[in-house]
């Protein structure tokens, strides 16, 4: 992982929306996992893009660099805790 003192770390374990306007994804690191699956989408609420398709991803840091034009929301399925990075 590329260093970015910037970057904001969410922690989450249920689908959220992290940000609403132009941003960007770093990567994300997976806690725990019990057949966990992840979804990122560029989204405001309104409109949707899909960004990944259905990842199940292991423990430890996977890169994920991705724009955002509208904002970032992450689906979880089943049991996954896992920390997201991403900046403005």
């Amino acid at each position: 992982m590329i260093a970015n003192p910037s970057a904001t770390a969410s922690n989450i374990t249920s689908t959220t929306t992290l940000y609403k306007g132009s941003c960007r994804i770093l990567g994300f690191y997976v806690n725990s996992t019990t057949s966990g699956t992840i979804v990122f989408a560029d989204s405001d609420g309104t409109t949707s893009t899909t960004l990944s398709g259905t990842i199940t991803p292991a423990v430890g840091y996977h890169a994920f660099p991705a724009s955002c034009a509208r904002g970032i929301v992450v689906t979880i399925a089943n049991t996954l805790n896992v920390t997201v990075f991403w900046d403005i």
